[in-house]
Order: C-alpha cells, then sequence, then structure tokens
C-alpha cells in the first residue's frame, strides 16, 4: 500500500476508535513519526494531508531539515529524549518539544528559546512503567511537581500537557492501565488550575497501541510504522 493509502486507513481507525467512546475523530490529532524517513516518503506523507511530524534525533533532523524546509504549514515535533547540550539547536529545529524529563531541560530550553525570541511549545514525558530504557520523570518523583510549580517562570515556553511510551505489550490491550494512569495525572493536574499550565494535550499512543489510546483520552497518537512502513533492521 502507498503511504496516502496507510494515512487514509489509519484515519479510519482513528474515527472508529473516537467513535467507540463517544468522541469525535477532529478531537485526535495524528502525528507521522519520520525518524529513519528519507525526507522524499515524509513528503509524500505531507501530500496525503499530514502536517505533524515526529522526529526523535536533534541530529538526524539537523541532516533532513533544508530538505523539507519548505513544506507547508508542517510543524515538527522532537519526541525522542533530549539531551540539555542539545536543547539550543532542538529549539532552532524544532516547533515543540514533547520530551521534557526534568526541571534542568525545561531551564535550559526556555532560556534558548528567549535568546532567539520565540515560544517553543512543550509536553511533559511521564514514565508510567519499570522500564529502565523509557524516558520520563517516574510518576512518584517529585521533580513533576518541581517543573510544574517553575512553569510561570518560563515565559518562552508553553507547557501543553503530557506525553508517554508505556512498557510495550503484545497484546495492544496491555497498554490500557498505563494510558488511564496518564489521563488520571492530567485530570488531577487540569483541576488545580496552575498558572502557566496547560493540560490539553495528552500525546499517547503508537501504530502498536493508538486506538486503545484514542479510547482512554488520548488527543494525540504518534504513528510511524502504520504509515511509513516497518523500518529497517540495524546491521
Amino acid at each position: 500500500m502507498s503511504i496516502a493509502e496507510n494515512v487514509a486507513q489509519v484515519r479510519e481507525r482513528i474515527a472508529r476508535a473516537a467513535a467507540r467512546v463517544g468522541r469525535t475523530a477532529d478531537s485526535v490529532s495524528l502525528m507521522a513519526v519520520s525518524k529513519t524517513v528519507e525526507p522524499e516518503r515524509i513528503k509524500e506523507a505531507h501530500t496525503a494531508g499530514l502536517r505533524i511530524f515526529g522526529e526523535n534525533r536533534v541530529q538526524e533532523f539537523e541532516g533532513k531539515f533544508s530538505a523539507l524546509s519548505g513544506l507547508k504549514d508542517a510543524q515538527w515535533h522532537l519526541i525522542g529524549h533530549l539531551q540539555s547540550n542539545k536543547a539550543r539547536k532542538a529549539a532552532e529545529l524544532f516547533h515543540a518539544v514533547d520530551s521534557v524529563d526534568s526541571l534542568r531541560l525545561a531551564e535550559k530550553l526556555n532560556q534558548t528559546a528567549a535568546e532567539s525570541n520565540q515560544k517553543l511549545e512543550v509536553l511533559i514525558e511521564i514514565k508510567v512503567g519499570e522500564e529502565e530504557s523509557k524516558a520520563g520523570i517516574p510518576l512518584d518523583s517529585p521533580e513533576l511537581e518541581n517543573l510544574l510549580r517553575a512553569a510561570p517562570k518560563f515565559e518562552n515556553l508553553q507547557i501543553r500537557g503530557l506525553m508517554t511510551v508505556p512498557p510495550f505489550t503484545e497484546a495492544p490491550e496491555g497498554a490500557r492501565p498505563y494510558f488511564r494512569l496518564l489521563r488520571d495525572l492530567r485530570d488531577k493536574i487540569a483541576t488545580r488550575k496552575l498558572p502557566s499550565v496547560q493540560m490539553d494535550v495528552l500525546s499517547m499512543g503508537m501504530s502498536h497501541d493508538f486506538e486503545v489510546a484514542i479510547e482512554e483520552g488520548s488527543t494525540c497518537v504518534r504513528v510511524g510504522t502504520a504509515i511509513f512502513g516497518a523500518r529497517p533492521k540495524p546491521t
């Protein structure tokens, strides 16, 4: 199937999942995860109507940036772990950083965004499981509260919500408890009406489990394989 056909199929699945829980398809944003995908195929996805793209690595996207800079209305999100020493380049290349996992990183991004007089949208990444390989602020860590309370001083960041990557389970249903944890956390933060903190974005769900994520309240699904096909395995 072509990329356009894949996009259409994913959109149909989004609509069905949303309808099952009384939501509309347009309440869910579709992000194309374009890591390791060459520019020509990203352009195909853009032609198929996609506008939000997620990249994992600053250095990889920097190498593709010039070939993609002319795509009208494209939004580039960094969804992979960001080291603070690459915050400056990330702020230059991306419209949003969806993987803020420490107060220190937020401070660095705010500083670099201020220097270029821009407002950078960010999501706080939460670690909902126990996997060592997963990034994010653990649910029981005081780091989250420290970050939320510091938000008013980040004049060049806009905290929009939360993001997570749950532990992988063979059955998509296995991710449901983790998605529910993130939704409940989002709801608790939202009811506090903290200054400079918005909680309108809940980024969760990938090719394997995005329908379950939508049923649990996701407002943005990050889909790579179901759009671009399986990525070649490293040799």
